[in-house]
């Protein structure tokens, strides 16, 4: 066991995706749990088939991929919430709109320009060869800000997340901190899109917070449960890739299916107990 992760860190091109994977999944899960909360969740499908639009229409501009998609997806956050918020289409419908729009726009881009080629494939399904030096200085850069970001305005995303018009009569301006939560959720997404593809981003979201939810009752210890749990199934992941040759997005989810289904049953047999008593 030791021998095989010595020989996996020896690759400059896995260290890079574990540094770059490790901090996505940081992000993640400290996001997670306020999307989840406020029925969110999706927002991180959406986001990502915009993601790959933008990133279709980079490779076809010969743009620099990620200077485009981070600005598109935080517009696209931000266009979400004003749907919520003030259009006769809300909540999941909104995003279905968005996330079918958009994989149709990229689907197009590529298809009537370059063809699908390798890079445009590394983004749908993820690929840790995918990652450059370049990548890793700018995710380090963007995950720092998110994590900061995170960490200084806590006490009012807290606050927005449980009880929106509290928050609003005590004087929080909830749609600002809706805003920054959506800004944080659009880099994380564009950031874990080569590690994951754009098809499981979503997923780093989502998972474990629902599964730290399952065993976890205050808001605190769950998001920093969920940090550990995304972290481990990252790393587990990343790993089982490695020795048998498995897709890396795909791994990662498979292992946070298997986490969530165990914090069920340990759930279950919490909630058993307390019953017979």
């Amino acid at each position: 066991m030791i021998q095989i992760i010595t020989e996996m860190f020896s690759y400059p091109f896995m260290l890079r995706a574990v540094i770059v994977g490790v901090l996505v999944s940081l992000c993640a899960a400290l996001l997670g749990t306020s999307l989840v909360l406020k029925r969110y969740s999706m927002i991180g499908d959406g986001l990502s088939h915009v993601g790959f639009a933008a990133l279709a229409v980079a490779y076809v501009t010969n743009l620099a991929p990620l200077t485009v998609a981070i600005p598109i997806c935080v517009f696209s956050a931000f266009l979400l919430l004003r749907m919520n918020e003030n259009s006769k289409i809300k909540g999941d419908a909104a995003t279905a709109l968005m996330c079918s729009g958009a994989l149709a726009v990229g689907v197009m881009t590529v298809s009537v320009t370059t063809g699908m080629n390798t890079d445009v494939c590394n983004y749908m399904f993820g690929s840790i060869l995918a990652m450059s030096p370049a990548d890793v200085k700018i995710s380090v850069i963007l995950s720092a800000a998110v994590i900061i970001l995170f960490v200084a305005f806590y006490p009012r995303i807290f606050a927005v997340t449980f009880d929106e018009n509290f928050a609003k009569a005590t004087g929080t301006n909830s749609n600002l901190y809706n805003m920054i939560i959506a800004l944080l959720t659009a880099v994380t997404v564009v950031l874990g899109m080569r590690m994951m593809g754009t098809l499981l981003i979503s997923s780093l979201i989502v998972f474990p917070s629902l599964s730290s939810m399952r065993i976890c009752k205050k808001f605190k210890t769950v998001i920093i449960s969920s940090v550990f749990v995304s972290i481990v199934c990252f790393l587990t992941g990343i790993f089982i890739s490695y020795e048998y040759s498995t897709p890396t997005g795909a791994s990662i989810v498979i292992i946070n299916i298997i986490v969530f289904l165990v914090f069920s049953l340990i759930e279950r047999g919490r909630e058993h107990v307390q019953n017979e008593k």
